[in-house]
């Protein structure tokens, strides 16, 4: 049995709507929201993923074209930077140190053998030789040994000079080629984005064709009066520490639910919006039937809901434990619920809840924090609340992206980077609720 869907809500965050990514990197934010927000999102239609997948392909196109220029432009410095024909200071300067430290080894040889031939002159003097020849003889020797030391001296200092010159020049050639590497970066990140916008476009033409035609998973309906609520999750979490917060889900239908499935997902990323950080967190939950501590497995899936009858709640409590070696950065946390029956009718929240929070390294005070309050305004089709927030339509944008609409090399690596780990994100809830639901 699986749940169908036209497009899992997470993934038309990440590819239809940028300025979602304020919330993820802060390389765009000049003003960073004060409190905790919570966002929902209806399910984007094709037109939308067609645009989306068009906007990926330009990004594409653009990250391939700095990155083509920025080859030209390291193969050019490696050329500047090259030892043998470089007209870069460093090459130049580290040339020369290897040549006068080649001069200097050169001239240590010749007064070491010098010193040699002095000692064989001395040992061949005649036994009737003169006072003055002895005395001519030995002074050539120490003569030569002074000079030999003097060399040695500077053989070691010219050698010193070369090391650190050349040592020098490879920083240099290395800094280059890792700036070259960024761009190779960008444009895998720009990639990963293009495809996934690819695919979802063409899963979102699939599934529905499959719908009208009536094919397999068409029983499977989004659930309005499914939902879920989160209590106690601050807007700052500080690394090496534990936070306790609760998911509540309640079947606001009519209808029995004989098996409930929460889904809580978290991920992660540094300052740079670059580097994926979920690593160092570990989520745990419990239960009323399960009340000991268990570690959210690969899936992301809770199975200790169980069933829930109309107007019915349960509670799961969760747990999130940061590393001390957390890198501060930002991240988010991601909520839903669907459900499956025995009569083979199947169905969740369409709208999957996403909630933002700040990571600060160890040590760090938390400082005061306030808990999303739930909004007094019903959705529609659905008698309870839900939270503030809605991720129904774009999320406003804030900060430097949208205001300056900026084409630095910087600003559209963050952006390809934190497109890449939300999306990734995204994607792996769609297949992991998919997953979970054939499986159910």
């Amino acid at each position: 049995m699986k749940i169908r869907r036209v497009l899992a809500t997470a993934v038309a965050l990440a590819v239809t709507t940028p300025a979602a990514l304020l919330s993820v990197s802060p390389a765009y934010a000049d003003a960073k929201p004060t409190a905790q927000t919570q966002e929902k999102q209806s399910k984007p239609t094709i037109e939308e993923l067609e645009e989306a997948a068009a906007e990926a392909q330009k990004a594409y196109d653009k990250a391939v074209k700095a990155e083509a220029a920025g080859r030209v432009e390291v193969d050019k410095a490696l050329d500047d930077l090259s030892e043998v024909n470089g007209t870069h200071p460093l090459a130049v300067a580290s040339a020369a140190a290897n040549r006068a430290a080649k001069d200097a080894a050169t001239a240590k040889t010749a007064a070491d053998q010098a010193v040699t031939d002095a000692k064989a002159a001395l040992d061949a003097l005649p036994e009737d030789a003169t006072e003055e020849e002895r005395a001519a003889t030995e002074t050539a020797l120490s003569e030569a040994q002074k000079a030999a030391a003097t060399a040695a001296t500077t053989k070691t200092a010219a050698d010193a000079a070369a090391a650190e010159a050349g040592e020098k020049l490879d920083d240099a050639r290395v800094a280059a080629v890792r700036a070259y590497g960024v761009l190779q970066k960008a444009v895998e990140d720009a990639l990963a984005v293009k495809t996934a916008a690819d695919a979802a476009l063409a899963k979102a033409i699939k599934e529905a064709e499959e719908g009208e035609e009536g094919g397999e998973g068409a029983d499977c309906e989004p659930e309005l009066d499914l939902t879920s609520k989160v209590t106690g999750l601050p807007d700052k979490l500080v690394a090496g520490t534990s936070t306790d917060f609760s998911l509540r889900v309640t079947n606001g239908s009519d209808r029995h639910m004989d098996k409930v499935l929460t889904f809580v997902s978290v991920h992660a990323t540094d300052t740079s919006g670059l580097k994926d950080t979920e690593k160092f967190f570990r989520l745990q939950w419990s239960t009323k039937s399960a009340p000991k501590w268990q570690n959210a497995d690969a899936d992301d899936y809770i199975e200790g809901v169980g069933a829930l009858k109309p107007g019915a709640h349960a509670d799961v409590k969760l747990r999130l434990t940061l590393d001390k070696a957390t890198p501060a950065g930002n991240g988010v946390a991601f909520f839903a619920a669907d459900f499956f029956n025995e009569d083979g009718s199947c169905g969740g929240a369409p709208d999957l809840d996403m909630y933002e929070f700040d990571v600060k390294a160890a040590g760090s005070k938390p400082g005061k924090t306030e808990d999303v309050k739930p909004s007094t305004t019903p959705r529609p089709g659905n008698t309870g609340t839900t939270p503030q927030g809605s991720a129904s339509g774009t999320p406003a944008a804030t900060g430097s992206l949208a205001a300056t609409g900026s084409s630095s090399a910087t600003t559209s690596i963050a952006l390809a980077g934190g497109a890449a780990v939300l999306l990734g994100a995204a994607a792996v809830f769609v297949v992991r609720r998919r997953k979970t639901g054939a499986d159910a």
